[in-house]
């Protein structure tokens, strides 16, 4: 059967036809074979018994004349008549031998072989060494009297010699009908398969995606033109290879709007009785019909994904589809940017094998979640990026199918950074608005009082000696009410409760100016300062005494976190494209932490020990570059490029970016973004 399984089509048909012919012929050459010999050799019994009795009627006058002569010329004519017949003789009614027809002598055993029973002819099979003979003995008889007897020999093989032509004869017309048969097979076949064959080259074709085959014929007359149609908009109109039957929405009259294909109706269509073919026309009829069907569809689906293509690789969300295993099955050109591979590196994919482990991890239970859900999840999560840590607002929703079997799930990410940033922004200036004024009522409630105790105590030292007790006593308070006064001071700047002297200010000047106060000072503390000042820096509006003091502060604060050393780095910059200034403070130190980087901005907050600071430095900073319309941010651990390249930089360090508006953009109201 596996043998047979391989063989092709024709030969499959020839094979078929050819066993089938030798079955028919085998079947019905054993009984006829049969039925041939049987009605041969009774034939040959019937004739040998015929010319015996006829034999002995015609010896009867000479059996009672005796005339031997007539009796030898009666015997001698029955062996011209046929070559079948070996002898013939007769006897008397003793048995003796009157006359015969043997050439060299009687065999006297013959004579006692066969003997006529009663009235009627006997026959005897006898076998002669050489070959079968069948023995008739006829009584001759006259008036029912028996005068003698009339034997004559019938060769029996040579009967069947007739039989084995004859079986001869049927077995070559069998073979001939067999030859013919397997001919007009083999043609059959060949036609049959040649239109298979092209059937099969056109399913070929489909699979390596030509869908532009013509399999259907062309047609003497088409549907148009034996119909008289004019109507052009059919959809068979105009087309010679696509019968009209197979097709949907035809403008035929006979055809309901709601018929199916192979509608009965057609069948009665001169149409169809005209064109319609066999079932193998049928098939190539209607394998065309699919491939352009197919080819409709699959232009409509690409089309459609084209579409949900371009919408996907415009906006600027994060698309993935993950199948219930994690495997990307789908990502946008947004989602491709934000891993920095090229979509054909992410497709196929594992989630463990794009991230981290950590966030793999964190996915993947993710994943679990929402495939166990009915709705989805959604959270925002933050992620590091080659444009810096994001924050993004994902939504994670399974995907079913009609029976509710989860067939993967839809990620989508936005990135909300900005959103984030101005929420914190805005939350930062009302915490500062409503700290500064607290801390303006605090400070002009207790400026008054201090000023009377500072006063006090230096009018009391003119009235004691210097060298007591109480002397020292009075300069301790002074000195501790100068303490105070300073720290009002500086709620005074927080709070904002003084006026500004806003002019052009040259920031590089201004920059040099505090660096070299500090420079000195920080030098005792092994604290280099490196200046990396743009030229041509244009000038800023701003109040020069209070910008000096944001730089003053920002020094400060680089060399307190170095206490053993190390390097700061100052640089400016013009953004031309943005209209604003840039001053950054990078220095080498331990950096901050993150979960301080979000609180430096905030009044009274300090990472210094007990009575090293007051935490109003950096938030009086904030507050007079908010002034200035500008924006202040601290990143930690401070970029490559920004880092100082001093000897002793070794630290992570921190980095205070300062951004401030040109003069010539001065006027805009809204922020810059940094």
């Amino acid at each position: 059967m596996r043998v047979l399984s391989k063989l092709s089509f024709q030969a499959k048909i020839g094979l078929g036809i050819f066993l089938i012919v030798v079955t028919v012929a085998l079947m019905t050459a054993i009984p006829v074979s049969r039925m041939a010999s049987r009605a041969i050799l009774a034939e040959a019994k019937n004739r040998g018994l015929v010319l015996a009795e006829n034999l002995s009627l015609r010896l009867a006058d000479a059996m009672l004349t005796m005339d031997l002569l007539r009796m030898k010329t009666m015997v001698d004519e029955l062996t011209v008549v046929g070559q079948d017949i070996l002898y013939a003789f007769v006897q008397d009614e003793n048995g003796n031998v009157l006359v015969h027809t043997f050439q060299k002598g009687f065999p006297v055993a013959l004579a006692r072989a066969n003997a006529a029973q009663g009235d009627g002819a006997n026959i005897t099979l006898l076998d002669t060494g050489q070959e079968l003979v069948y023995d008739f003995a006829a009584p001759v008889a006259i008036s029912g009297r028996r005068f003698g007897t009339a034997r004559l020999g019938l060769s029996r093989s040579r009967a069947e010699a007739q039989v084995r032509s004859l079986l001869v004869t049927f077995a070559g017309l069998s073979a001939a009908a067999l030859a013919a048969a397997i001919l007009l097979s083999t043609m059959f076949a060949r036609r049959v398969t040649r239109r298979l064959n092209v059937l099969k080259q056109y399913a070929q074709e489909v699979v390596r995606g030509n869908l532009d085959i013509e399999t259907a014929s062309t047609l003497e007359r088409n549907c148009w033109e034996i119909m008289d149609c004019k109507r052009q908009e059919c959809p068979a109109y105009g087309k010679p290879r696509h019968r009209c039957w197979h097709m949907q929405g035809t403008l035929c009259p006979d055809c309901a709007p709601a018929d199916n294909n192979g509608r009965k109706a057609c069948h009665r269509c001169p149409v169809y009785r005209e064109n319609a073919g066999d079932e193998i026309q049928d098939l190539a009829e209607t394998f065309g019909i699919m491939a352009m069907t197919l080819k409709r569809q699959i232009s409509a689906l690409a089309r459609q994904e084209q579409l949900m293509r371009t919408i996907l690789d415009a906006t600027p969300d994060l698309v993935c589809l993950l199948d219930p295993h994690g495997r990307v099955l789908a990502v946008n050109r947004a989602f491709a940017a934000f891993l920095e591979k090229p979509e054909s590196e992410i497709v196929g994919r594992l989630e463990h094998e794009l991230f981290p482990p950590e966030e793999a991890t964190v996915r993947r239970e993710r994943n679990l979640a929402v495939l166990a859900s009915e709705r989805g999840e959604q959270a925002e999560t933050a992620a590091r990026t080659p444009w810096g840590r994001r924050w993004f607002h994902q939504v994670d929703v399974p995907v079913r199918d009609a029976s509710g079997r989860a067939l993967g799930i839809l990620k989508t990410a936005r990135d909300v950074t900005e959103v984030k940033s101005i929420e914190e922004k805005l939350l930062q200036a009302q915490k500062m608005e409503s700290l500064g004024k607290l801390a303006g009522g605090v400070a002009h409630e207790i400026n008054t009082p201090l000023g009377i105790i500072l006063g006090y105590a230096q009018l009391l030292q003119d009235d004691v000696p210097p060298e007591g007790q109480l002397s020292q006593d009075l300069k301790i308070i002074e000195r501790q009410a100068k303490v105070c006064r300073k720290i009002v001071a500086d709620l005074l700047g927080f709070s904002r409760q003084h006026e500004s002297s806003m002019g052009e200010v040259d920031l590089n000047a201004s920059v040099r100016e505090v660096s070299s106060l500090v420079r000195h000072t920080f030098s005792l503390e092994k604290v280099a300062l490196e200046l990396d000042l743009a030229d041509g820096l244009p000038g800023i509006v701003g109040d020069k005494e209070k910008l000096n003091q944001v730089w003053m502060n920002l020094l400060n604060n680089a060399r307190d976190a170095m206490p053993g050393g190390g390097a700061i780095r100052v640089r400016t910059r013009q953004r031309a494209s943005e209209g604003l200034a840039e001053v950054c403070v990078a220095d080498s130190g331990t950096g901050i932490s993150p979960e301080h980087l979000g609180k430096i901005f905030d009044p009274f907050f300090s990472t210094k020990g007990v009575g090293e600071g007051t935490g109003l430095g950096l938030s009086v900073s904030f507050g007079i570059i908010q002034n200035h319309g500008g924006v202040i941010e601290a990143e930690s651990p401070a970029p490559e490029s920004l880092r100082p390249g001093a000897p002793g930089a070794a630290g992570p360090g921190t980095v205070f970016r300062v951004l401030l508006p040109l003069a010539a953009a001065s006027a805009r109201k809204e922020p810059p973004t940094p």
